[in-house]
């Protein structure tokens, strides 16, 4: 078995069909390729099961129907890898799709390189038509790592090779959102053998009803905080936080005083994450206004930082 496509499904009635037969047809642009999918329920009250089962018996033998009833995404995740019997796995979310030729291009990648991590572009796509793209990580320029950690990736935006994920006892936290920040930036200390596919073979939808864009509050959003002093324990442990100092000051950076902020300031119940904020930063990076990476941003955005951080 080449590879093991993992899709996570919570209440994607919607958009599932549609993620996997983009699957499917990515297969079968790749005869030669031997892969199969993992359908994962995760405690969906919809009619997304009854899909599942639909799939399933239009393409037997391709797709696998599991379900899971661990908390959320990541463990959903977490026993899928289980699961998986690919030399390759890929992480998949329910409401995206994937380009006719990704499968072929990732594994082609992989071989040629001799990959642990295969990394590609993405496409995000608004509800109002709008796009624009998350860039692969080049692992030929000399700055690919220092990228890699202060950009970090999602889950979905790299193919993974299954034994080298095992062998280092790779997995995400379970029961809380961010999940895959704790880990991914972290990835970069355990391998040097990367491949990257500098064209957007991922389509990134923003589906307001996510959990990432969810209108009402849910305390969920202060996961970021326990997360991220989990990353930085992350290279404290492989002796690293000082080599990538000023990269992993940025990441904080980025994610406290804009993504997060963001969360922060749109529920009341959220403005105390202002102060979580500063208090995680002057812990770890009392320094940070001096950081490197922010100099180099537009005005603008190193302003809406300093007023963030004094919310």
């Amino acid at each position: 078995m080449k590879i093991s496509i993992i899709i996570p499904v919570h209440n994607a009635e919607k958009y599932l069909k549609r993620c996997v037969e983009s699957v499917i047809d990515s297969l079968k642009a790749s005869p030669n390729t031997k892969g199969e999918i993992l359908l994962i329920d995760n405690n969906s009250t919809d009619k997304s099961p009854s899909i599942m089962k639909s799939l399933k018996k239009k393409n037997n033998g391709l797709i696998s129907l599991l379900k899971t009833t661990g908390p959320g995404a990541s463990a959903t995740r977490n026993y899928g890898m289980e699961k998986a019997r690919g030399e390759y796995v890929w992480f998949i979310d329910a409401d995206d799709t994937i380009s006719k030729d990704a499968v072929g291009k990732l594994l082609c990648q992989a071989e040629q390189k001799k990959a642990d991590l295969v990394m590609m572009r993405a496409e995000r796509i608004y509800p109002d038509g709008r796009h624009d793209y998350l860039p692969a990580i080049n692992p030929d320029s000399e700055s690919y790592k220092s990228r890699f950690v202060r950009y970090g990736l999602a889950p979905w935006q790299v193919m993974f090779r299954r034994k080298w994920w095992q062998n280092n006892g790779f997995s995400f936290k379970e029961g809380v959102i961010h999940e895959d920040m704790e880990l991914m930036s972290a990835l970069i200390l355990a391998t040097d053998k990367f491949a990257s596919v500098d064209e957007p073979l991922y389509f990134y939808y923003q589906n307001p009803g996510s959990v990432l864009h969810k209108e009402a509050f849910d305390a969920h959003i202060f996961d970021i905080f326990p997360n991220l002093e989990s990353l930085y324990q992350r290279f404290v442990d492989k002796g690293a936080e000082k080599e990538y100092h000023d990269e992993l000051e940025y990441f904080f950076i980025w994610n406290l005083l804009i993504d997060s902020a963001k969360d922060f300031a749109k529920f009341t119940e959220g403005k105390p994450g202002f102060n979580r904020s500063r208090k995680l930063l002057k812990k770890y990076f009392p320094k940070w206004r001096r950081n490197k990476f922010l100099a180099q941003k537009p005005l603008k955005v190193q302003i809406f930082v300093r007023l963030n951080y004094y919310k």
